[in-house]
């Protein structure tokens, strides 16, 4: 297993003699259905660029392609596999590669499987082992939260991002859409939110925002790699961009300055004026309307000036907006503290809190998504002598990332309301795309195998051997990344962050 460098490490694999080598008359071969073309195309262009070879695409809804096929197949009822929607099964032969799944998101996890396990030969050719391998997620949730209000990504580096997250089967990116320094989505009935405070950002950077069209587009480059978008709205503090935007959020009336610092808690709304009400209907309806997931998340993080029944109100107010749009709310873990509906997403961060709230929400119907700041917030440093990041939940180094269990974490929650893992990245210091890949790469692919795999099926010593084998497709890709020194990494670095 170890040889083979999958991550996240699968429920089970066998490994058999032999290998499936692309050649030039390599086919992927699907049934003539759209939701499978489109699988099909993703997997003909993963294998297309790892191997240098045109690879095409073939409809067919037979089966008696004997060779230099890889066949995708929507399992029947006669097909057994692991329980889940995203389970799957790959069986790479000498002659041909069969995977086969519930859905098309199952699918392409089987892709990438397959993804992983080509390597080059010295005379230029690409092949995978024979092997079979079922598998499936232990979490339905398995996302990675990007800060874009400190410092701003655009579209194209969010779209690097959800490749690098469907390489490590992750399928929620939640964005944190929002903050004091800077508002990054334009939202109709609102447009002032993006047209006088996206141009900020930490620091004096350029800022910027998407438009409805930009955010479209990532909805549905994400979705055909098998990837729900979350958009995050934060209220009813962290809002220096609206009350920048937007005076009469303010209780004189006048809009906030620009904000460009890294503090928190200072900015709130405000229950009691004609204007808050509306604004959140307004911002909350939109955005449900131009996200096709069934979650929204309204924030409620780090409300430091406000009495707890006021937040409870503006809390309140932004779930009823959200449920009324017919989404299903996320909330920061402080969301705990006022009444919740069944079926309502807690977002654990802070480990240091009491975890009576939480208990009481699990057993009342809520849903706990675990993102323990000193274990999944990479943007903490890797140690004393990381240049970015930030240190206040102590520093997160490749094992932090790794040896935890999302089930345990607090005292009396039971399992089964554990819905998944989310890792976070903040961008306080963080400017750019490369800045970010050197503080995702490793330990996101440590909290994706968290995500994915049994823990009786997880072991540190295997982990740090099988990433070791990406640190060469890292570099292939370009990306940057943290070379840390408890893994063994094969030949040269790109870098050592």
């Amino acid at each position: 297993m170890t040889d083979l460098g999958l991550v996240p490490r699968p429920v089970s694999i066998r490994q058999t003699d032999g290998a499936f080598t692309v050649g030039q008359a390599t086919t992927v071969v699907v049934d003539p259905r759209p939701d499978l073309i489109a699988t099909g195309v993703l997997a003909a262009d993963l294998l297309g660029r790892v191997t240098g070879r045109l690879v095409e695409v073939r409809y067919s809804d037979e089966d008696t392609e004997p060779r230099d096929v890889v066949r995708l197949r929507l399992a029947g009822d006669d097909d057994e596999l692991l329980p889940g929607d995203e389970a799957y099964r790959l069986d790479v032969a000498r002659t041909r590669v069969d995977l086969l799944a519930r859905s098309t998101a199952g699918l392409i996890h089987a892709v990438v499987t397959l993804r992983q396990l080509m390597t080059e030969a010295a005379d230029g050719s690409w092949s995978a082992p024979c092997v079979h391998v079922d598998d499936a997620p232990r979490f339905a949730w398995r996302g990675l939260s990007v800060d874009v209000a400190r410092h701003f990504l655009g579209l194209d580096a969010l779209k690097v991002v959800v490749g690098l997250m469907a390489h490590y089967k992750l399928n929620v990116l939640h964005l944190h859409l929002t903050d004091d320094q800077g508002w990054r989505l334009h939202v109709p009935s609102r447009p002032h939110l993006a047209r006088t405070s996206s141009g900020t950002a930490v620091g004096g950077g350029p800022g910027g925002h998407y438009s409805p069209s930009d955010y479209a587009d990532l909805v549905h480059y994400a979705a055909a790699r098998g990837i729900v978008v979350v958009p995050e709205i934060d209220v009813p503090g962290h809002v220096n961009a609206a009350t920048h935007a937007y005076g009469e959020l303010n209780p004189d009336g006048v809009p906030t300055p620009e904000y460009t610092g890294i503090e928190v808690g200072f900015s709130r709304l405000h229950a009691d004026l004609p204007a808050t009400a509306p604004f959140l209907q307004a911002v909350f309806t939109d955005v449900a309307a131009m996200t096709p997931g069934e979650y929204v998340h309204i924030g409620g993080d780090e409300v430091l000036t406000m009495a707890h029944d006021e937040y409870a109100t503006l809390v309140g107010l932004a779930a009823g907006a959200v449920r009324a749009a017919g989404k299903k709310v996320v909330g920061w873990q402080e969301i705990a503290t006022v009444p919740l509906e069944p079926g309502t997403v807690v977002q654990y961060w802070d480990t240091r809190a009491d975890p009576a709230p939480f208990v009481a929400a699990a057993r009342a119907g809520a849903l706990l998504l675990m993102s323990p700041g000193s274990k999944a917030y990479l943007d903490m440093k890797y140690d004393e002598h990381t240049e970015l990041g930030l240190e206040w939940a102590g520093h997160i180094d490749l094992r932090d990332a790794y040896d935890w269990e999302p089930t345990t974490l607090i005292e009396g929650v039971p399992p089964e309301a554990v819905l998944g893992v989310e890792a976070a990245v903040w961008t306080e210091t963080i400017r750019d795309l490369d800045e970010l890949t050197s503080m995702l790469l490793p330990r996101l692919a440590a909290v994706a195998e968290v995500a994915w795999t049994p823990p009786e099926v997880r072991d540190w010593a295997d982990f740090r051997e099988r990433v070791a084998a990406h640190g060469p497709f890292w570099d292939r890709v370009g990306f940057r990344w943290h070379a840390t020194r408890q893994v063994d990494w094969p030949g040269s670095v790109r870098s050592r962050s």
